[in-house]
């Protein structure tokens, strides 16, 4: 009456009580017997409660009991998926490592199947009367703590892919129901489970390293996606502006914004773009036609955008209520004050060199020289005589206003 399973974690051994529950425990061990468990994964483990499996496809709504999967002809095949398990009042979810099976349906298709779950705390009595508990760990109990320490995703499913390697029966006291097929070796994993494996591990390591893009702030969110309206154009000619590329994709639909990139610096192209459209069907419509499209003698590369960087930005600008990002000026605020990045000390040495007053000597950012030796200030106000704060007046709003050589003239 045990069974003893190898998982990618450890072995765990159960002991089943087939006196009490003598059609539950008949069930499963025949669908070990079977080697249905066999590959079937943790999919849904939640941290101190339970450790659910027995789904061959790893859905959590899958899973037939053996009686169901008996041929037609037998006398102990059940054409319902599901069969009725025995729940007592004496059985309960009251130890760590318990049994049970997991009971889905309502009315009189409620039943069980082949998923069943193990217990990862003491004293579930929520789970009382609505489970039916059948069965104990009795070696194993490691292999219990490393499940339930695991990471799981949002719908409780393991980060890392926990499976059931292997079932062997160790001991049990029923006869096989009629039609009963037991393969001599145990199955190698079947086209829908190798792809559930690889589906599984390719979708852990997305999700890995979008939370780790999320983590250092290069992702607003770990499950953002990509705009569909958005193409992405690379191999330009370096003399194609963004006019011309504009005029030749509006022909397949309204074009929201067609930018080609340019370096920082030096203004020179640097041969991509992205272009907006207003819907996605337009977008696919340009995709389809102007992939490898000779333009100004170079073929161009068509693909749909993976940035997320406006995106990005309006999350920033939510999260923030509008104000911009520290250092990245905007109106008002410290830094729109200072508009240079050097430090407080440095800019206390600027103004007693004269380079930050007004029509001192200099200048800096606020404002420029002009050709007649004055300080041409953006901010409002001019000085002409360049002979820094003295003699000037100041306006309304307190700051100080040059006096224009024709005034003084008049006076």
């Amino acid at each position: 009456m045990s069974v003893l399973f190898e998982t990618s974690l450890g072995d765990i051994i159960v002991d089943l009580d087939t006196t009490l529950c003598p059609r539950t425990s008949l069930n499963f061990l025949k669908l070990c017997k079977a080697y249905r468990y066999n590959f079937c994964s943790f999919h849904n483990v939640i941290k101190d409660f339970i450790a659910q499996t027995g789904d061959p496809t790893d859905t959590g709504t899958g899973g037939f009991s053996i009686f169901h999967q008996l041929p037609r002809s037998s006398p102990d095949y059940s054409p319902s998926p599901f069969f009725k398990p025995e729940v007592l009042s004496t059985l309960k979810h009251t130890a760590t490592g318990t049994l049970s099976m997991a009971i889905a349906g309502e009315g009189e298709g409620r039943g069980a199947g082949s998923q069943f779950f193990l217990t990862l705390a003491p004293n579930l009595d929520y789970l009382d009367g609505k489970h039916a508990p059948f069965g104990t760990v009795i070696e194993g109990e490691d292999t219990l703590v490393k499940i339930n320490e695991a990471f799981t995703d949002g719908e409780g499913k393991p980060l890392r892919d926990i499976r059931i390697r292997h079932v062997i029966v160790l001991d049990d006291p029923f006869p096989d129901p009629v039609g009963l097929d037991v393969p001599e070796n145990s199955p190698v994993p079947t086209a829908t489970q190798l792809a559930s494996l690889r589906e599984a591990r390719r979708a852990r390591d997305a999700r890995a390293q979008a939370l780790t893009l999320e983590m250092v702030g290069d992702l607003p969110f770990a499950d953002v996606a990509p705009p569909e309206n958005v193409l992405f154009v690379c191999k330009l000619n370096q003399i194609t502006k963004s006019e011309d590329l504009e005029l030749i994709f509006s022909r397949f639909g309204t074009i929201l914004s067609c930018e080609i990139i340019c370096d920082q610096k030096t203004g020179d192209s640097l041969q991509y773009a992205f272009i907006e459209f207003k819907e996605r069907e337009e977008a696919e419509r340009a995709y389809l036609k102007m992939d490898n499209v000779l333009v100004d003698d170079r073929r161009i590369h068509v693909d749909f955008s993976q940035s997320v960087s406006k995106l990005h930005n309006s999350y920033v600008f939510n999260k923030t209520g509008g104000r911009p990002p520290p250092n990245k000026g905007g109106g008002g605020g410290f830094s729109s004050r200072r508009r240079d990045d050097s430090p407080p000390s440095s800019r206390r040495d600027d103004r007693d060199r004269g380079g930050y007053s007004r029509g001192g000597g200099g200048g800096d950012s606020h404002g420029r020289r002009d050709d007649r030796g004055g300080y041409r200030d953006e901010r409002g106000g001019y000085d002409s005589r360049g002979g820094g704060r003295g003699g000037g007046r100041r306006d309304d709003g307190g700051r100080r206003r040059s006096r224009s050589p024709r005034r003084d003239r008049d006076r």
